[in-house]
């Protein structure tokens, strides 16, 4: 008997309820393997290639496992001591940079900052605070991150889980794949291919965006020697998966950073600003509609809400989660939509009654009923007389008995 869809949506529902828990209660614990099954799923694609290059499967991990290794050691060994030995010095000259801007302004614009207005004790306010306070938001920030993310976590955990998921990657999508509810497979099977569709078009095409923005923002800046210029090229391209997100705060950065490093010679101004001009037109004309497409359906408002939304809830594991989940809704919620668009709802005719149960028709010779009602008609005949003969014997037994 087929379990009615209200009872179906019940249980789904029930499923959805539990993981949502358990990501909150487990967040922390969980998080290494969840990033490790998001290296994996990142990296399958390659280790398909491979593949079908002539490697077998295990050889293929170990290639994309060694290329890893040594991508992370020199991405560890080369850039981050140069971003944190940037970042500290940014931190520290931005009080300097917000009091002579305030200077200038004072200066050229005196309308616009009065010497007691409440705008310039703000600008005071705000350099003497950051002065103050940036080097220990720094260190709290990292302290806090290492907390969440050890260093067991990303130099262990994640690299073990994402070789084993890598390995058995395809076995466990055609175990999933047998597990799914029969009456509903068709349907999940083409969400999930456009769920994969729009994640991995977002996250593998926008991961190679932000390489190439960032490779070009870094080596520019530093050509042109703007002062801390490989860490804001780099911030400017991890920030701009989230479109004009980052050509705003790190063009505006660096715009400020050439004020305060070029002042006087405006050509150099000039170059870093057509730095940042030229990447946003290459973006914008070229790599986003080469690399990522239009076809992914993660709109930047959408992408901010679920990191806002998700963060919020389950603080940095929902963070790692938003993107997946924001992929996995927006597919969900067109379809629904389309459902919808194709209901009585929507459309104010009501749907057709649901088909009953087939009817049975054997097809037989002509005449065929009529000589089965016939021979039933003689057989009723026959039984009746019988019955008639059987209670006449009885009725002459009995009087014979009476006789007696």
């Amino acid at each position: 008997m087929r379990i009615p869809i209200h009872k179906q949506l019940m249980w789904w529902g029930v499923a959805a309820v539990t993981l949502l828990l358990a990501m909150w209660l487990l967040g922390q614990a969980i998080l290494p393997f969840i990033l490790g099954a998001g290296v994996a799923y990142l990296l399958d694609p390659v280790a398909d290639r491979l593949e079908r290059a002539g490697l077998s499967r295990v050889m293929s991990v170990v290639v994309i496992t060694v290329a890893a290794v040594l991508a992370f050691a020199a991405v560890v060994l080369l850039v981050v001591p140069v971003m944190l030995r940037q970042a500290t010095s940014l931190i520290e000259t931005a009080p300097e940079m917000l009091e002579q801007g305030r200077m200038f302004l004072s200066n050229r614009f005196p309308e616009l900052l009065p010497a007691d207005g409440s705008i310039g004790t703000a600008l005071t306010d705000l350099g003497a605070a950051m002065g103050e306070q940036m080097g220990t938001l720094a260190s709290r920030l990292l302290s806090s991150v290492g907390g969440i993310i050890s260093a067991i976590a990303i130099l262990v955990i994640v690299p073990v889980v994402a070789f084993y998921l890598l390995l058995d990657w395809d076995h466990l999508v055609d175990r999933v794949d047998t597990l799914l509810p029969r009456e509903h497979a068709p349907t999940l099977r083409r969400l999930s291919r456009e769920i994969d569709e729009a994640l991995s078009g977002f996250v593998r095409g926008q991961g190679l965006v932000m390489l190439i923005l960032g490779t070009w923002y870094a080596i520019g800046l530093m050509v042109v020697g703007l002062p801390f210029g490989f860490f804001i090229g780099i911030m400017a391209a991890l920030l701009s998966f989230i479109p004009y997100v980052g050509v705003l705060i790190g063009g505006a950065t660096a715009i400020g950073v050439a004020l305060f490093s070029f002042w006087g010679d405006p050509l150099w101004i000039g170059l870093v600003i057509a730095i940042f001009a030229i990447g946003q037109i290459v973006e914008g004309n070229y790599l986003q509609p080469k690399i990522v497409g239009h076809h992914v359906g993660l709109h930047p408002v959408w992408l901010l809400l679920a990191l806002s939304v998700f963060g919020a809830l389950f603080g940095f594991v929902g963070m790692v989660m938003a993107v997946p989940l924001a992929a996995a809704l927006g597919v969900v919620g067109r379809f629904l939509t389309q459902r919808y668009q194709e209901s009585a709802l929507f459309t104010g005719q009501a749907l057709p009654p649901d088909p009953g149960q087939p009817v049975l028709v054997e097809l037989v010779p002509e005449g065929t009923v009529a000589n089965s009602i016939r021979d039933a008609r003689i057989r009723a005949d026959q039984n009746r007389a019988k019955g008639q003969i059987e209670i006449m014997r009885e009725e002459v037994a009995r009087r014979q008995h009476d006789v007696e």
